[in-house]
């Protein structure tokens, strides 16, 4: 399974973005029974979670993004998304892509990160 992120860019406070992540190569049953998330690295700091999703679609936010962000899932798409509202510099971070399939429960899966920076 490979976790391909995308969406990431510059843009200034008070904007948007829109992130996604597609897990190639994983069949749609593996997928679906499935944790994703989004995680982000900013320079000095340690990765965070930002979001993350559970298989029925209950979603868990940091406290810092709740409110600005959503995380969303297609299935049938094997994607996920992640919304990003009311940027602030503080957002600035490469963002990662994070899968934990029933399937692979010894396995966590990285996308290859995203950058994104949000200027004042």
């Amino acid at each position: 399974v490979q976790l391909q992120a995308s969406g990431g860019g510059s843009v200034q406070a008070g904007g948007s973005l829109r992130l996604s992540c597609a897990a190639s190569r994983a069949i749609l049953s593996t997928f679906r029974d499935s944790t994703m998330g989004w995680y982000r690295q900013a320079p000095g700091k340690e990765r965070e979670l930002v979001a993350s999703m559970i298989r029925s679609g209950i979603p868990n936010y940091a406290d810092s993004v709740k409110g600005r962000f959503t995380i969303s899932r297609d299935n049938n798409k094997k994607t996920i998304y992640l919304q990003m509202n009311s940027l602030t510099p503080e957002d600035t971070a490469v963002y990662y892509c994070n899968a934990r399939f029933a399937a692979y429960p010894t396995d966590d899966f990285w996308g290859q990160g995203t950058q994104v920076t949000v200027s004042s």
